[in-house]
């Protein structure tokens, strides 16, 4: 596909830095920079440039020379948009940046929308549909782990498992449309149990897909952390110590914590939005009140809670109604206060496990707990065994394109079971490998693609 237009955006962060990129892409890219950047060398001229080269220079704006700059060329078809292109590095304030994409501008460059670099890249089949996606994913990771998962996904990671899953349904179809539409030819009929082995794995691959996207998104995106429990069982304590500083106030009062304080934290590679909350339990106080109900409020909210207890103690009423409302959520149960001696009848692990998916016996001002905590949280949010260069689901555009199409093998099973004979099939079959090719982008329309590119930022 072509673009008649040539555009241009600054392909860096706005702001003060060391330096700032303006990228122009499109058929008058080399025409355009020639017109604001004179190579320090005069017999270099921009026009004549072969891709993968550099020069240094000047640039201008309005004949009056902006900052010292280096161009680099890229050819059509070897570039980032399948264009040519020409990027442009100057220093990094804002005057010298914006007044060379305004050169740009009156040079006869269009400002590119939110995105539209990576969708010319789109249009020109430098990228797939899933590797487009994986462009902002890598630029907004924050951990080491969520950012191999997008990497992996830019260099078709995951386009080969989706083609590998395609491939095997499209052999499959083929021969039953052969088998049905052409019963005079010599064509071998598809035996049920090769029949069924084949939807049975193929729809085995996308549930594993399917799986693995819950432990993808906490990697990509982070999870929302409610810490909860009584007044003084160490939900401040615990705070400041996943936070590497005092964030929250300790002290021995009962009620010191009356609000929701929030540290977003990285935990073995994982961004933990962490929420203290005030301490649970019974109060005549409103303000102290209304910070339990909010306690509550971030419990049900929170993608993983991590409540508090004082395993030195008998337990209270208030504990034990935590731990059922935690029961069946990505919870773990913390009896913290380890270094203390136990009283009798104290807090068990064996009470805690029918509600939680980990229990454990800590102390909170032990430096060496974090680590601790940090291999059960990854247990709990299953990314402990998740492979980021595998090649994962990264949308829930995605998501849903996978489950339409596990859902479409189910009714192909269930309609061979039900003898609806092989037409039945063939339909499902067809319905399963559109929503793959939704998810790829093979046929995806301009509803699809324009879904996509709505969170992408100008300059990308």
């Amino acid at each position: 596909m072509a673009f008649d237009s040539t555009i241009c955006a600054l392909a860096t962060p706005p702001g003060v830095g060391g330096l700032a990129v303006v990228r122009i892409s499109g058929p008058e890219a080399y025409s355009v920079a020639a017109r604001v950047f004179r190579p320090a060398n005069a017999a270099k001229k921009v026009e004549e440039q072969k891709g993968y080269t550099a020069l240094f220079g000047h640039s201008f704006l309005r004949g009056k020379a902006l900052d010292e700059t280096v161009a680099l060329f890229f050819r059509a078809p070897r570039s980032y948009t399948g264009e040519d292109v020409v990027e442009l590095s100057c220093h990094g304030g804002r005057a010298v940046s914006q007044g060379l994409v305004q050169a740009c501008l009156e040079a006869g460059a269009q400002p590119a929308a939110g995105g539209e670099f990576t969708r010319r890249a789109l249009m020109n089949g430098r990228l797939g549909l899933t590797q487009a996606e994986a462009v902002m994913d890598i630029i907004g990771a924050e951990g080491r782990q969520g950012a191999a998962m997008a990497l992996a996904v830019l260099d078709g990671a995951l386009a080969r498992r989706i083609g590998g899953i395609t491939g095997e349904l499209t052999a499959l179809s083929g021969h039953l449309a052969a088998w049905v539409d052409f019963p005079e030819e010599d064509v071998p009929e598809l035996e049920a149990q090769n029949l069924l082995g084949s939807l049975e794995k193929a729809r085995a691959q996308l549930q594993t897909l399917i799986d693995e996207y819950g432990a993808g998104a906490v990697l990509r995106q982070g999870v929302t952390t409610a810490i909860v429990g009584r007044p003084n069982v160490g939900k401040s304590t615990l705070l400041n110590l996943l936070s590497g500083f005092e964030r929250a106030i300790v002290t021995p009062v009962a009620g010191t914590t009356r609000d929701v304080v929030e540290q977003t934290v990285v935990l073995n590679d994982i961004s933990l939005n962490l929420c203290d909350t005030a301490g649970i339990r019974t109060t005549e106080d409103l303000v102290e009140a209304e910070g339990i109900r909010r306690s509550y409020q971030k419990l049900n909210q929170a993608g993983l809670v991590l409540a508090v207890f004082d395993g030195s103690q008998p337990p209270a009423k208030e504990d034990l109604e935590l731990a059922e409302a935690c029961r069946g959520r990505a919870a773990i149960a913390i009896l913290n206060k380890e270094d203390l001696p136990l009283v009798p009848g104290a807090l068990g692990e064996e009470q805690l496990r029918p509600c939680f998916r980990e229990v454990l016996r800590l102390s909170a001002r032990d430096p060496q707990s974090a680590a601790l905590l940090g291999q059960a949280v990854e247990r709990v949010l299953g990314t402990a065994g998740l492979d980021p260069e595998a090649g994962i689901l990264s949308s829930r555009r995605q998501l849903s394109a996978a489950l339409t199409a596990r859902d479409a093998l189910d009714a192909a099973r269930e309609a061979f079971e039900n003898g609806f004979g092989y037409d039945a099939v063939s339909v499902c079959l067809d319905d399963a490998l559109n929503a793959l090719y939704d998810l790829t982008g093979q046929n995806a329309g301009e509803a699809v693609i324009d879904e996509v590119f709505e969170k992408f930022c100008v300059g990308k």
